[in-house]
């Protein structure tokens, strides 16, 4: 893909996730994808973002920025959201929470195939017991 596709690529998996259709995101996941100090593949990939969305029903991602290089991107993020539902295994707070996030992808024919950055859930779980 040429820059720009990637670029428009993103923008269209961007929005698959704020739309929260976990099945239109497996289609932008590669079934054995890595990732960084997570387990891999599609199914645990599409896990994550459940329990995500399970916990903040409304999460958004705002892009901040996106640089492209080749079959790479990296995104700065900014995720929100209101705590209605069971996340990690905290209840219910209605807590409000606002992450900075840097997520850096490789893609290939059309596929997520590597993840990594700081998508850490650690800062949400502080923001609602803190």
């Amino acid at each position: 893909m040429e820059s720009w596709e990637l670029r428009e690529w993103y923008a269209d998996f961007l929005d698959t996730c704020n739309r929260h259709d976990l099945d239109e995101v497996r289609g932008f996941v590669d079934a054995g994808v890595r990732r960084a100090h997570l387990p891999g593949g599609a199914d645990a990939f599409i896990d994550d973002l459940a329990d995500l969305f399970h916990g903040f029903p409304d999460w958004q991602w705002r892009r901040i920025q996106v640089v492209i290089e080749d079959v790479r991107i990296a995104v700065h993020l900014r995720g929100t959201g209101t705590h209605t539902g069971i996340f990690r295994g905290i209840a219910a707070t209605r807590r409000h929470v606002n992450v900075a996030e840097y997520v850096f992808l490789r893609v290939q024919s059309g596929r997520i195939t590597e993840v990594a950055g700081t998508t850490d859930r650690a800062e949400i779980v502080a923001q609602l017991t803190g």
